[in-house]
């Protein structure tokens, strides 16, 4: 238990919280954990710790930081304990049903943005992170999620409410184009795409908390591809755009798989870390 009963003012208590907090974690990120979940347990943004009294740092808060710090110790990620990560403009809701979004996935979200779209297909669409926030950066624009996971789709049903996206959003649950009718004139996709090797090199954190279809295809990781490529001829709009995220190392070999597609116009993209991020094609 966090014991603050050497603190002789509201400072101290809250330097002593925030150390053993620390102590009971590791890694890199550990001060920076211990903060998030004793605001988290506070009900206060992280910015207003340093305004905590005292008084504030009660039994049950002290408790309820304890709890969180035993969660995140055995590995879950704070966005799992919060319940939400912050992704593009908008918190979205997590659970070990979807990927967590990562920082790197907004490159995609950046690139669709480039040209107005009307109707936009997100497949994989796990929380619905892409297809939620493209659609608040296109008031006129409607988008269809799929997903294969049940689970999954009442998740980004639940952040799609949260965003009052309702009347614009359409989700369902499919394995890729199977239950997928109508055109659109932007497709996106982030699909899973590490090598099943690979993945077992993962950290226990992404193992053990994010569905693991959602990240490995199998042994190759570009197996997707040619999927969401060849599903595209059907579905995608002449002169549409077809916007994947890709591997570090998969640009070359995912554009190929897209000209082989018939798809013109490929550009690969890199993320703000200057790693190969997003393909993009167009059907001409």
């Amino acid at each position: 238990m966090i014991d603050l009963s050497g603190a002789r003012s509201s400072a101290e208590a809250l330097s002593i919280a925030l150390a053993q907090g620390r102590a009971k974690l590791s890694g890199d990120e550990a001060a920076r954990d211990a903060k998030l979940l004793l605001a988290l347990a506070a009900d206060v943004p992280v910015s207003g710790l340093t305004h905590l009294r005292g008084e504030a740092l009660s039994e049950p808060v002290l408790k309820r930081f304890q709890d969180f710090l035993s969660r995140r110790a055995s590995g879950e990620p704070v966005s799992h304990i919060r319940g939400t990560r912050a992704f593009w403009k908008y918190d979205f809701e997590v659970t070990q049903d979807v990927l967590d979004p990562r920082p790197e996935t907004e490159t995609l979200i950046e690139v669709a943005l480039e040209e107005p779209f009307s109707r936009v297909l997100d497949l994989g669409t796990g929380s619905g992170c892409i297809l939620l926030s493209l659609l608040a950066e296109q008031p006129a624009a409607t988008g269809l999620g799929i997903d294969q996971s049940a689970r999954a789709v009442e998740v980004a049903a639940r952040n799609r409410a949260a965003l009052s996206l309702e009347a614009r959003a359409e989700l369902a649950q499919s394995n890729w184009y199977g239950n997928v009718e109508g055109h659109f004139d932007l497709i996106v996709a982030n699909p899973p795409y590490i090598d099943a090797a690979v993945y077992e090199t993962l950290s226990r954190e992404v193992r053990l908390f994010e569905p693991r279809c959602a990240l490995t295809p199998g042994a190759d990781g570009t197996q997707p591809y040619p999927i969401i490529a060849d599903g595209s001829a059907e579905h995608l709009n002449v002169g549409g755009r077809l916007i994947v995220e890709v591997g570090f190392d998969q640009g070359p070999r995912v554009a190929t798989i897209l000209a082989e597609a018939g798809l013109n116009d490929i550009e690969i993209r890199t993320d703000l870390g200057g790693q190969q991020r997003v393909v993009l094609a167009r059907r001409t």
